[in-house]
């Protein structure tokens, strides 16, 4: 439960840089009301798996459109849903606002997750989600950058106050780190070949825009199959602008650490990359003992505080695919708290 002094400070509040950037056409502003939140993926077994009751805490570290929030308090449990992006917190804010004071929304990135529960004077929670990637909203505003079908600046920020852009990479980093970024980050198999198209090209004229960059990636490459030439190198782009994977690790031990015993933590993911931290941070942390050819015997491990609930990634089914095809990559990988947390000073 939320403590009442907390609750009565920061319930429902809304960020001051809410506001739409300056620059962005009044159209566009007026446009971003129609775009829509995907709907939430996994629904039902991120329910069944989590086990949400009345009187749980669960944070919601993605909170998103609010699909998986609401439906979290719709099982009784307060939820303290965070995200980084602005528009998402205004969003689920003014969507949820009837739960009153069993909801707490924050801008926040779930890797900062610590900081936001110790002003709200919360030690432990009751279980944790976190439905990664990028929503349908981000993907439709062509003003945030997201898009390689509508034409936007480069930008790609989750969170309009960093710093990073797509453009400061596109139009600064080396043709080595551009290589390295879309090779690991990527996993694009053409990336020398397009970061080095892109150097050459930035000479003459800098990438500023989206589709300058989708039409040379997609001259050079072709298409082929269903998937976008850009696809790829979208998703790098997007993964280092916010810093995306060491996010992932940094939240896992947050919200691993906060957990009470019994309570469990749910990841969502979309792609291999993310998919593969999850699943060895929760085999890391599952095994009670280590052992190496060199040591005389094996070792507790110092790390094991969580027991698997799942022990392969769960996927939608063939009804939810067809119904939104967005779920079609989804996996979700769940865990449990098996003692007491860190210690740590009393709030």
């Amino acid at each position: 439960m939320f403590h009442q002094n907390a609750m009565s400070t920061v319930w429902l509040e809304r960020p001051a840089g809410a506001a739409a950037e300056a620059g962005i056409a009044e159209e566009e502003a007026h446009a971003m009301e129609d775009f829509v939140y995907h709907r939430p993926v996994l629904q039902r077994e991120v329910l069944r798996l989590l086990n949400p009751k009345p009187g749980f805490l669960i944070v919601d570290g993605t909170c998103g459109g609010g699909g998986h929030t609401e439906a979290l308090l719709e099982t009784g449990a307060d939820v303290l849903a965070l995200d980084q992006d602005p528009d998402a917190v205004q969003h689920v804010s003014k969507r949820l606002a009837r739960l009153g004071r069993r909801i707490v929304v924050r801008q926040a990135n779930f890797r900062h997750a610590a900081g936001v529960l110790d002003e709200l004077g919360i030690r432990t929670i009751d279980g944790a989600l976190l439905d990664l990637g990028v929503s349908s909203r981000q993907l439709e505003n062509a003003a945030r950058g997201f898009s390689f079908v509508r034409n936007g600046p480069l930008d790609m920020r989750m969170d309009p106050q960093t710093q990073l852009t797509a453009a400061t990479i596109i139009n600064e980093y080396s043709e080595e780190e551009l290589t390295r970024l879309f090779r690991e980050l990527g996993e694009e198999p053409a990336a020398r070949r397009i970061a080095s198209l892109i150097v050459k090209m930035r000479k003459t004229s800098p990438f500023r825009e989206t589709l300058p960059l989708v039409r040379a990636i997609e001259k050079l490459v072709g298409r082929h199959g269903r998937q976008h030439p850009a696809t790829q190198i979208f998703q790098a782009l997007r993964i280092e602008v916010n810093d995306e994977l060491r996010a992932l690790e940094d939240g896992l031990r947050v919200l691993t650490a906060r957990l009470a015993p019994g309570a469990r933590i749910g990841v969502i993911t979309f792609h291999s990359l993310e998919d593969r931290i999850v699943k060895n941070f929760f085999r890391d942390h599952s095994r009670a003992w280590l052992d190496k050819p060199e040591w005389p015997e094996p070792r507790r491990n110092p790390d094991h505080d969580l027991k698997l609930v799942t022990s392969k990634p769960v996927e939608p089914a063939d009804e939810e695919q067809r119904a939104n095809p967005r779920s079609r990559s989804a996996k979700l990988r769940v865990a449990e708290k098996i003692h007491e947390p860190f210690t740590s000073k009393k709030l």
